[in-house]
């Protein structure tokens, strides 16, 4: 990238450059980059594109893509949000032999499995929203 193209970079851009490049002075070529490096890599380039964040860096397009890719993977699975409404439906839970198993998870992994046999529809609401507040 030539001095004039880095000039009309954003700051972030222009930042992260320089530090991929104190970093590429202290290491030997084509030494592996830090996965720090990585993780900065691939937010500037959700921000400020893919194309332009691999050129301003230094960066192999496909490698930088690759690595949003995996991330993005990541980040979907753990920031689902929690459950805002679950719909219990009375009818079919009225008869005198209930049995079920109930799971409910929140976002830190807090795994709570509840096998329930011949329980009342208001203790299972009750037991929900006490989960959802974390009172349990």
């Amino acid at each position: 990238m030539s001095t004039s193209e880095a000039t009309n970079l954003p700051v972030a851009l222009r930042t992260a450059r320089r530090q991929f490049d104190r970093w590429r002075t202290r290491h030997r070529p084509r030494a592996r980059l830090p996965e720090e490096l990585w993780r900065k890599a691939a937010g500037l380039a959700r921000k400020h594109g893919l194309n332009k964040t691999a050129r301003a860096l230094g960066l192999k397009y496909y490698s930088l893509k690759k690595r949003m890719e995996a991330k993005a993977a990541r980040l979907s699975k753990s920031e689902k949000g929690p459950c805002e409404f679950v719909e219990l439906l009375p009818s079919p839970m009225t008869a005198p032999s209930l049995e079920c198993t109930i799971e409910w998870q929140d976002g830190s992994g807090t795994t709570v499995r509840m096998h329930v046999k011949g329980a009342r529809m208001a203790d299972l609401v009750s037991f929900a929203s006490a989960f959802g507040s974390r009172r349990v």
